[in-house]
């Protein structure tokens, strides 16, 4: 994986970029659609890439690794092969997942004891056994396998967990180090920068991390619960100490807002549920601000989706249209509201892109964060 940095803004700390790996080029900052299972809930493949122009799509490990199972993905030829997907993918290690099990897990120095939210049955992650899975998996990006501590997780647990993390941290490498891709392409190792809403503990991670000089680094451990001024302030104190030269990914990240202000602190890539999770539900996000498409006043407004005036999808569908759709039940709306939804984050990152080229991105993402945070 190589990345360029093409221009950074001489305003905020936005960057414009090029990630190039075996399956394409990647243009930051970028969103990328979560496809947990092999799939971004409720769209085609063939949708993805054409109408919604997604550059990279993440699948998950502890996901594809309970269904359906490293075994049957190892015989499909990798997950590429498997999805009939031709363009980069990112896997997560699952620790974010992990975390969410609180009540089915039990951390040890060797890994993340669990019990299946499918079937009960009991699993053991380590550091090493995830690289192993994700190189069965096959993703163009790894993830190290970290401990996600609580949002409100006091000083001494979250500095327990970063220690933890940072110790499984240098094992995993290790044995990515020691081990080869399984389908003919590369794939790269992204470490993850820990340390909860800490100052401290934050740099202490990110030193640690910028020293393994990696292909691209993460920061994790953020949007779980922790006031979101706070997220923006560890992003900074990440950013300021992590490779120039290396992609920055904010995991699991997040609302329209929440990605512009990520772009104006120097991240380059995100991933979130939000657009496809929201839309199966009616929520839309427009350049505009977010539309509650089930509220009536939207019963005869014949107008395209995005409320200027646009689609972010080649095929118009109006408001009227889509509330029909909702109202009645239909699983057509919440397609094509996840299909919106994303088409419009794409469109937004887009645009970062073009305004950081062009010198006007501070000016425009300020107008655009009041914009895309108000309800219409």
């Amino acid at each position: 994986m190589d990345f360029k940095l093409l221009k950074t803004d001489k305003n905020t700390s936005a960057r414009l970029g090029e990630i190039d790996t075996a399956h394409g080029k990647i243009e930051t900052p970028i969103f990328m659609p979560v496809g947990t299972l092999g799939t971004v809930k409720g769209i085609h493949q063939r949708d993805i890439d054409r109408d919604i122009s997604a550059q990279i799509i993440l699948g998950n490990t502890y996901h594809l690794y309970l269904r359906p199972g490293i075994d049957i993905i190892k015989q499909a030829g990798g997950l590429h092969k498997f999805m009939n997907w031709s363009k980069p993918i990112l896997t997560d290690s699952g620790g974010y997942q992990v975390f969410s099990l609180s009540q089915n897990r039990k951390l040890i120095e060797e890994g993340a004891n669990f019990r299946s939210h499918i079937d009960g049955s009991k699993h053991l992650f380590t550091p090493e056994n995830v690289v192993d899975i994700q190189r069965i998996i096959g993703a163009d990006i790894i993830m190290a396998f970290d401990e996600c501590p609580p949002g409100n997780a006091d000083f001494k647990y979250t500095n327990r967990s970063l220690d933890l993390t940072m110790r499984w941290l240098h094992r995993g490498l290790k044995h990515f180090d020691n081990t080869k891709p399984l389908y003919g392409h590369s794939q790269s190792f992204f470490p993850i920068v820990q340390g909860g809403s800490f100052t401290e503990l934050r740099k202490k991670a990110a030193y640690e991390i910028a020293e393994l000089g990696q292909d691209g680094n993460a920061i994790g451990g953020l949007s779980v619960g922790e006031p979101t001024e706070v997220m923006y302030e560890m992003t900074e104190v990440v950013n300021a100490i992590l490779p120039k030269d290396k992609p920055r990914y904010l995991m699991g990240v997040g609302t329209p807002a929440n990605i512009l202000e990520g772009i104006s602190r120097g991240v380059d890539m995100f991933d979130c549920v939000m657009p496809t999770r929201n839309g199966r539900n009616g929520m839309l996000f427009t350049s505009e601000g977010i539309i509650n498409i089930k509220n009536k006043k939207w019963e005869n407004d014949f107008s395209p989706i995005d409320i200027n005036g646009t689609s972010f999808v080649d095929t118009f569908y109006s408001k009227a249209y889509l509330r029909h759709l909702f109202v009645s039940k239909e699983l057509l709306g919440g397609q094509i509201a996840s299909m919106h939804n994303l088409a419009f984050y794409l469109w937004l990152t887009e645009q970062a892109r073009l305004k950081i080229a062009d010198g006007t991105f501070d000016k425009w993402k300020r107008e655009m964060v009041v914009k895309v945070s108000s309800r219409l």
